[in-house]
């Protein structure tokens, strides 16, 4: 695999940078996203291009966190029709319990409790 040198600009500053042919691609999509993210952090009033990149980094960050959390939602969407059984049996105990033991506390003349 050979390397080469292609030219990138980031917020009106140009960068070099050393690719492979085929990820020479990849490397460019990834840079104008930076650009557009860097540029949106520039306009809404950083003056500071490090202010700007610090903040780019955690915009993207937070964006590939979401994505990765998404991914992770749709290889492992939910529990099971059973899993889901035994937790609303445990909240309907539970919802018992509650019931009880407001019936138990409440005291003559007080508001009665609302419950649905």
């Amino acid at each position: 695999m050979s390397q080469h040198r292609i030219e990138i600009t980031l917020a009106g500053q140009k960068f070099a940078f050393a690719t492979t042919p085929e990820h020479e691609t990849s490397l460019r999509a990834a840079a104008a996203i930076v650009d557009e993210q860097l540029e949106a952090a520039l306009s809404a009033g950083n003056r500071s291009i490090e202010r700007a990149a610090i903040m780019t980094a955690i915009k993207l960050a937070g964006d590939l966190q979401a994505a990765r959390m998404n991914l992770s939602q749709t290889e492992n969407p939910g529990a099971s029709v059973d899993q889901v059984t035994v937790l609303q049996n445990k909240v309907d105990e539970i919802e018992a319990t509650v019931d009880s033991a407001l019936k138990l506390l409440s005291l003559p003349g007080a508001p009665r409790p609302i419950v649905p």
